[in-house]
């Protein structure tokens, strides 16, 4: 198995976006709706980049990183299910971390919605730690079938 990662261009949106919604299906207990459509995914490309986990020619992963100067900002972290818990996720964060770093940010952010209870530590492990929280977005809030909330998580980034 050979492992490529690389910047997606726009002719990739429509596998990535469908990689993310089959990542984000176990949000389905308090979302309505796939996570990302296409015009969602248009407006990510033209604000940040999309880091793309492709294996023997297929998408594997997928993370957003949109740069913000000295601090970043990463989301959308989706690994295909058949291969969560290999590393892949682990691998695109620390691409992430990189091209963020390379780029002049110190720090890089990002939000997990408080009911996937499971993410935070996942995160920490990664030596990211809360810094507080913020209201879901005006335009999730007619999909979301459950109070909630996100959490920020930051990260300092170093020195490349």
């Amino acid at each position: 198995m050979s492992m490529e990662i690389r910047f997606a261009e726009e002719s990739d949106l429509p596998a990535l976006t469908a990689l993310i919604n089959h990542a984000f299906k176990v949000e389905a207990f308090f979302i309505v709706r796939d996570r990302l459509i296409p015009e969602e995914a248009l407006e990510y490309f033209r604000k940040g980049r999309f880091l793309l986990a492709e294996e023997d020619g297929g998408l594997a992963g997928v993370v957003y990183v949109e740069l913000r100067g000295d601090r970043s900002y990463l989301g959308l972290l989706s690994v295909n299910p058949e291969l969560q818990k290999t590393g892949l996720g682990r691998r695109l964060m620390a691409a992430a971390e990189e091209f963020a770093r390379e780029m002049g940010s110190h720090h890089m952010d990002l939000t997990v919605v408080n009911l996937r209870t499971e993410l935070p530590p996942f995160y920490r492990k990664l030596g990211y730690t809360e810094n507080g929280t913020a209201p879901i977005r005006p335009e999730m809030v007619p999909r979301v079938t459950q109070p909630c909330h996100f959490i920020r998580m930051t990260k300092p980034l170093g020195k490349g």
